[in-house]
Order: C-alpha cells, then structure tokens, then sequence
C-alpha cells in the first residue's frame, strides 16, 4: 500500500476557516497540520472546520495532533469541529472522547449549520439579557 502525504488547505468560508485535510495523519502530519491551523487563525474566525473526507488513515499520533488542535482552540475559545470522518473514526472520536469536546458531524453543511445555530442562539441570550 502507497503512503499518502499528508496535505492541507484552508478555505474561508462566511462561518469560519475550513482546514481540507487528505492523505495520512501521522506524526510526519505535524508540520503541514500546524501551518494550515495557524493559516486558518489568521482572521480569528469564530470556528475552524476540519474536513476529514479525504484523509484514509489516523494513528494514535494523528490523534495526539488533532488533540494538540483542540487543545488550541479551546484556548482561543473558537469551536472546532470536524466532520467526514468514516465510520470507523467517529467511533475512534467517541472511545477517545474527543467528540464530547468537538462537534462531528457527517458533512460540511450540517457542521456549519450547527455553529450557526449555536451562535444565533447565543446572540438571542445576549439581546435578551439587554
């Protein structure tokens, strides 16, 4: 089997920054993962999407960096999301519990939607607290 390199591209969109993942997370991802998260911050966008529909493989390190992303945003208080991962990693996202931290959803439409959603909810909290 051919290793796939790892690559990313950020796009922006109206609700947030969305990180195009494919190929191969794996710790030979870091750097190129790093980049395109901090290209994505740039316009400190309320949230960052990770587009997981062309990524074939995760390893634990994989996991460790898509931790290491968590870990950031959080930080920055910026929702992050992911969405388009197979079967077999949602249930990978839900044994290591970053689903309880992160929306998963199934595509791209549906992870805007709920960030959406969520922040017209709390624009309304916050008129009607006026």
């Amino acid at each position: 089997m051919a290793v796939k390199h790892f690559e990313a591209e950020v796009r922006r969109e109206p609700r947030g920054a969305v990180l195009d993942l494919r190929g191969e997370i794996d710790g030979f991802a870091q750097e190129t993962l790093d980049a395109a998260y901090a290209e994505a911050e740039k316009d400190n966008p309320g949230a960052i999407f990770l587009n997981f529909e062309e990524v074939d493989y995760i390893n634990s390190t994989g996991i460790a960096l898509i931790v290491g992303l968590l870990a950031s945003a959080r930080a920055a208080k910026r929702a992050l999301s992911a969405y388009g991962l197979s079967e077999h990693y949602v249930e990978i996202f839900n044994i290591t519990r970053l689903s309880d931290f992160m929306g998963v959803f199934p595509d791209e439409e549906s992870a805007i939607g709920a960030f959406s959603h969520q922040q017209s909810a709390i624009s309304q909290n916050q008129e009607a607290e006026s």
